[in-house]
């Protein structure tokens, strides 16, 4: 597939081919600076497997990218956790607060009905994120985990990942859909369109995270708990 990256590619064309994939280094505790050096060069001075990120490199920037089983079974996950748990960080700590200062700041210059829906609807996607996050952390991670470190018996992962993000998704279409549809022209144009970015960007970035853990946790896991029987 020679449309996809590969780990010769200098890091710096990979990222600049996808703007988006500049989230991926804090998560993987890389910096910025690798210079000339390619994805493979960067990963080794990092103690990242360069597999790894390149299968993340290749799955947030080709729609028509899928790993097979095989290409998964032959790639390093000791990093997958780590990965999602540093993205749940990232959008709980940064990105979500960030979006409600926007949101709350619009709000404050509406009128007091608008305000409050938009207030509210925020509120209760934050909850609903919170808790899928946390449920993915308590009951599913830790079952990965054991699986990586060769645990005995029958390890089943739950079946709600699909659905579960979806409905995220749809939440932050919808917030979008009100900011579109609801708030008064007039009021703070600049920051509306700014907070509408910032949504939108959150939204292509927690798809790709749902991708992540439907297009490789999910097929990773049940071929190695398959191999295990």
């Amino acid at each position: 597939m020679p449309h996809f990256f590969n780990t010769r590619m200098k890091l710096a064309d990979i990222i600049a081919a996808n703007h988006s994939l500049i989230l991926i280094l804090p998560r993987l505790n890389i910096a910025l600076g690798f210079g000339e050096k390619s994805l493979q060069e960067v990963c080794d001075s990092h103690g990242v497997p360069a597999d790894f990120m390149l299968l993340l490199c290749n799955l947030y920037t080709f729609d028509d990218y899928r790993p097979t089983v095989e290409e998964l079974h032959n790639v390093a996950m000791d990093p997958l956790v780590p990965y999602l748990k540093a993205s749940h960080d990232y959008y709980m700590r940064e990105r979500l607060p960030h979006i409600e200062t926007h949101l709350n700041h619009i709000a404050a210059s509406t009128s007091p009905r608008h305000g409050a829906i938009l207030k509210q609807f925020y509120a209760d996607f934050r909850r609903e994120i919170a808790a899928h996050f946390q449920r993915e952390e308590k009951e599913d991670f830790p079952k990965l985990e054991r699986l990586q470190q060769g645990s005995r018996g029958k390890i089943a992962m739950g079946k709600h990942f699909e659905r579960s993000h979806t409905d995220l998704v749809d939440k932050l279409n919808d917030l979008t859909q009100i900011v579109y549809k609801y708030l008064p022209g007039n009021d703070l144009p600049e920051e509306s369109i700014e907070l509408v970015f910032d949504i939108l960007q959150l939204s292509a970035d927690i798809q790709k995270h749902a991708l992540i853990e439907e297009k490789i946790l999910l097929p990773w896991f049940s071929q190695t708990e398959r191999s295990r029987i």
